[in-house]
């Protein structure tokens, strides 16, 4: 298979390729994974039962997965890469704003997960921790230097075997003595219950900025209804089944948490349980492959800015390596407090990511229709100019406002207080843009036309 030869640039339409039906298992395949496992369990650790963890997992995975899979629409039609078209709204220089953040994102879940796979790979061979850090991000390094092809390739036939063998220790889950009231609709301690909401909610929103780098490459033609139902589909399945027996696992299983790896791999017969290690390690590959190619590309899009970067192999593995370094430092650094560092960084996620996806969505959907100026998005003095300050402004005030209805273990808002702790900056940070950005942004939009109408009858005069 050869190496990728793209970087952020436009695909070609003759070098399209593959079909909506590839997005269901990469997102399925994406989400079968330890992390997907942990984060579910917090419901229970923050004090709900299994029946009020189940509801928020689907409560916030469905909604959730809505914006996700509406950017990965984004992908055919467009040809490029997320957060190259986040220049759109914020401006070619702004747009590095939305995309810092994403590259922090990105180092830090590909952190996260190498500790997760580490974690497998001492109980399976036996690897000092920091080894096993290593041989996590050396093989999502390989993969991702390959690029595009591989990662669908392995997401499809990794999504397979994953089925396989969470089925089976779903089962023996499942089986697992059980408080009595587990799964009773008992009074909700509504607070806990919103908190575990927007986690999972923004479990599916930090995957936006990822999700078109995988349907670029599909002809433009392809539908976007299909694309956006494969990827929904394929995110929501396999997130809430991993979410929920997260759950079950945290409820029979006394500190499950303090190594989920080592309690899962025990919970199935000694024979069994080098399977379950490498399926883990696997799962984290599979995952942390985004995070890296990820990582590469919002890099690239930050240096192409102010200098061309020609899109070589040298490049490409120097780019791939110098993200590689940052992510597997973090993650050597940070293991020991893992679990606490992980529930911090997500949160603090999701507030940065919520208008960003808002804008991103509104700016496609409700303003432009699908409809850019592709060489514009590569040009410092095109149509989208150095900044929008329009964008800059709605996303900034959108996350100030944001900050009052926070509960957060950093922080707590005023407004949250007085709603006995009830978190709902998700909420704020999806709707705030709406106004900040849409009327604004479409007032500006109608103005440059009416110019242009102008200016187009003097020069006919």
């Amino acid at each position: 298979m050869k190496v990728e030869k793209h970087f952020i640039e436009h695909i070609p339409e003759n070098e399209r390729h593959g079909n909506a039906r590839s997005l269901f298992t990469i997102w399925f395949g994406a989400n079968m994974q330890i992390l997907t496992v942990v984060t579910g369990a917090l419901a229970v650790v923050f004090g709900l039962n299994l029946f009020w963890s189940v509801a928020a997992i689907l409560l916030g995975n469905l909604v959730g997965a809505i914006f996700m899979a509406s950017h990965s629409a984004q992908g055919p039609v467009l040809g490029i890469p997320q957060m190259i078209q986040s220049r759109a709204q914020f401006g070619t220089i702004g747009a590095i704003i939305p995309i810092i953040i994403v590259i922090f994102m990105y180092v830090g879940f590909f952190a996260s997960n190498a500790v997760l796979g580490a974690q497998a790979a001492v109980g399976a061979f036996s690897l000092p921790m920091n080894w096993g850090i290593l041989l996590i991000s050396i093989g999502s390094f390989v993969i991702a230097l390959i690029g595009y092809d591989l990662i669908h390739s392995l997401e499809k036939y990794l999504s397979i075997l994953f089925a396989v063998v969470y089925l089976f220790v779903s089962v023996i889950a499942f089986r697992l003595p059980l408080p009595v009231d587990s799964w009773s609709p008992s009074p909700v301690d509504l607070p806990v219950f919103l908190l575990s909401v927007s986690i999972f909610a923004a479990w599916q929103l930090v995957y936006a900025p990822y999700v078109a780098d995988y349907s670029r490459y599909l002809p433009k033609e392809t539908s976007s209804t299909k694309t956006f139902f494969y990827t929904y589909a394929g995110t929501v399945l396999s997130t809430v089944w991993m979410m929920i027996l997260g759950c079950v696992l945290a409820v029979g299983i006394p500190n499950f948490l303090d190594n989920a790896s080592l309690n899962i791999a025990q919970l199935v017969s000694a024979q069994y349980s080098i399977l379950i290690y490498v399926i883990i390690i696997l799962g984290i590959l599979a995952t942390n492959v985004f995070n890296l190619y990820g990582a590469f590309m919002s890099i690239t899009t930050i240096l192409d800015t102010f200098i061309h970067i020609k899109g070589s192999f040298k490049n490409r593995f120097l780019l791939l390596f110098a993200s590689l370094t940052i992510g597997t430092i973090l993650a050597i650094w940070g293991n020991g407090e893992f679990l606490h560092n992980f529930t911090i960084f997500i949160l603090f996620l999701s507030y940065l990511m919520f208008p960003w996806t808002t804008i991103n969505l509104i700016d496609y959907y409700l303003l432009r229709h699908g409809k850019y100026d592709i060489k514009a998005l590569f040009d410092l003095n095109g149509e989208y100019g150095k900044y929008n300050w329009i964008a800059i402004f709605a996303y900034t005030v959108s996350v100030l406002v944001e900050i009052p209805f926070i509960n957060s273990e950093l922080y707590i808002g005023p407004i949250a207080q007085a709603l006995n702790g009830v978190d709902i900056a998700w909420v704020v940070g999806l709707t705030v843009p709406l106004l900040l950005y849409y009327y604004p942004m479409k007032k500006s939009m109608y103005l440059k036309i009416i110019k242009a109408e102008s200016n187009s009858e003097h020069s006919l005069t």
